[in-house]
């Protein structure tokens, strides 16, 4: 099953299931700041899957996307955890997964442009990373349970300002911006994905591949990081874990390579399907 956030022909926004071109609305989203159905449904123990339409279905083609998550609780990011990446930036393999926090007001959709002023950054630069979203509260949870309380996964672009990134030490301010965790394009439920280790995932800029690499070269698998994390804290449902990113960014290049006005980031995930945004620039 996949599920997204579609505004619908009558200009109102919605979470639905996805089948064969066709939206089916099974909640409304944005109907109050700070809610949002999915995680509404998954915390009273709701499958999305059997919940009765509330409007008539529309055509995907041609309707605007949102964060198939307008609101979690948290957003928990995940550095250094591709083998490959560690090694084109010369640091040694971390011996636990490496966290911080995304915040949510960062959130945009499929399709939605990736703002910010150039004042702000001038070192503008594409992650592709597995996103997990939890299913169910966990806590102290073992890695061989840990799959069981995913409820789906789904494309995401950790976007950075790296100047920030580098010269203040911490990481949730330059990864948070505005617009900077496009999210999408639906969440795939994790019975189409038994297993998320063994997934291609790739960047393109403006049609170039830029990273190609295999969720097989992850440090710490998904269950890794549910265990490791359940361990400290509750993660709740609805709660977003994007699980890091493969070698290729564009700061590790060779001259650099940061995003500029109009370029096009694309994000795709095998199972899960492509994410696009545009940077728009302004001064």
């Amino acid at each position: 099953m996949r599920i997204a956030t579609l505004v619908g022909p009558n200009k109102k926004a919605y979470l639905v299931r996805l089948k064969n071109g066709i939206a089916t609305p099974i909640g409304l989203a944005n109907e109050k700041p700070g809610l949002d159905p999915l995680r509404e449904m998954l915390e009273a123990g709701r499958s999305p899957a059997r919940v009765r339409p509330i409007a008539k279905p529309f055509a995907v083609k041609g309707a605007k996307h949102l964060p198939p998550l307008t609101a979690p609780s948290k957003i928990i990011a995940i550095g250094l955890n591709y083998r490959n990446h560690a090694e084109e930036v010369g640091a040694p393999l971390p011996k636990t997964p490496m966290s911080w926090v995304k915040y949510t007001s960062s959130l945009v959709g499929h399709n939605q442009a990736i703002r910010y002023r150039r004042k702000d950054t001038r070192r503008c630069d594409y992650e592709c990373e597995l996103a997990i979203v939890i299913g169910r509260r966990a806590r102290d949870v073992k890695k061989q349970d840990a799959l069981n309380y995913v409820f789906g996964y789904t494309a995401c672009n950790d976007v950075t300002a790296r100047e920030h990134q580098f010269t203040e030490g911490q990481f949730a301010r330059c990864k948070s911006y505005d617009t900077f965790t496009p999210l999408g394009p639906s969440i795939v439920t994790a019975d189409e994905i038994p297993d998320p280790q063994v997934l291609d995932i790739r960047t393109r800029v403006n049609g170039k591949i830029m990273q190609e690499s295999n969720t097989n070269d992850m440090i710490f698998t998904c269950a890794e990081i549910i265990e490791y994390l359940s361990r400290f804290l509750t993660l709740e449902p609805g709660d977003v874990i994007p699980t890091g990113t493969p070698a290729g960014v564009g700061f590790a290049r060779k001259p650099p390579v940061f995003l500029v006005n109009g370029t096009v980031v694309e994000i795709e995930i095998e199972k899960i399907g492509k994410l696009r945004n545009r940077l728009r620039v302004t001064a």
